[in-house]
């Protein structure tokens, strides 16, 4: 089969399509690792419960909750959950943020739209319930619409989730690396859209699902080449917390995993981390900008 060189994965062959083409690509990209960090993917990952005080607890992987708990949130009065379903970080902000702060789930899918309303009906308690409005809208196009508003933006991107590519037969023989180039250009639609959003001095968490460094590290490159108010929002001698800090015990409680430093983020990938992930997460701040 043809070969052909590519900047950000080494050789790959051309055409890869179907279970074959998985396999070849991921194997190329992660060599040795590979057939480990596969089987692990085919494992169960770990769940955590968190109770948010309404009449259903929601259960979501570990490497979730630690994104989730990556966006400060103190101080913040407007919140944007912008690729918000199913609602598990939805919760997690909602249990979060300060008592006068307010919260915004979006869905561009009105059917995943109702599977978030029936979540935050469900898992909040009616106080905090009222101050999370959850809207249907195209998160791309919202910075048409939205100036700098929010101060806090959490984007939950869709990505490959080659977790469940390898646990569905279907999306298996349809996957290729095309999908991988359009996943890339709404992710990059999506952050471009939500920094344009962000008031200078906020913060946005940009996370994925997703193994494939194109749509983790190599969007947050974009980031920063595009614009020179973005800054990481990691400081020098940040540490990443081990276990769920004593202040949220009452939501959930248990340890943490642990995650890779990658360039511009972290990384918590299930073959080193007891199953729980992949989850790929990178804190942006925007920059104040002094005007004369």
């Amino acid at each position: 089969m043809k070969r052909k060189k590519t900047k950000d994965t080494g050789f790959v062959p051309e055409k890869l399509k179907g279970a074959e083409g998985f396999e070849t690509y991921y194997h190329t990209l992660f060599g040795e690792r590979w057939p480990v960090l596969q089987n692990a993917l085919l494992e169960k990952n770990p769940y955590a419960e968190w109770n948010a005080g309404g009449q259903e607890s929601y259960f979501l992987d570990t490497g979730s909750v630690l994104a989730a708990l990556m966006l400060p949130l103190a101080g913040a009065k407007k919140i944007l959950d912008l690729c918000a379903a199913p609602g598990g970080k939805t919760l997690i902000l909602a249990s979060r943020m300060d008592t006068d702060a307010e919260l915004t789930a979006n869905e561009r899918s009105p059917a995943r739209k109702q599977r978030l309303v029936h979540v935050c009906d469900q898992s909040l308690d009616r106080s905090t319930r009222g101050r999370v409005a959850v809207v249907c809208s195209d998160g791309a196009r919202w910075c048409c619409t939205h100036g700098e508003v929010f101060d806090r933006i959490l984007l939950d991107v869709p990505c490959s989730s080659e977790r469940h590519v390898l646990s569905d037969s279907k999306y298996l023989r349809q996957w290729s690396p095309s999908r991988i180039k359009s996943l890339t250009l709404q992710q990059w639609a999506l952050v471009s859209s939500a920094f344009r959003m962000l008031v200078p001095g906020g913060y946005l968490l940009y996370s994925t699902c997703a193994l494939n460094p194109l749509e983790n590290d190599g969007i947050m490159e974009r980031v920063f080449k595009k614009f020179d108010t973005a800054e990481s929002g990691f400081s020098r001698d940040f540490k990443l917390p081990a276990v769920i800090p004593d202040s949220l015990q009452s939501f959930c409680s248990g340890i943490l995993p642990g995650a890779e430093k990658k360039k511009f983020g972290y990384h918590v990938v299930p073959d080193v981390q007891g199953g729980a992930g992949p989850l790929y997460f990178s804190l942006i701040r925007k920059k104040m900008v002094n005007i004369p």
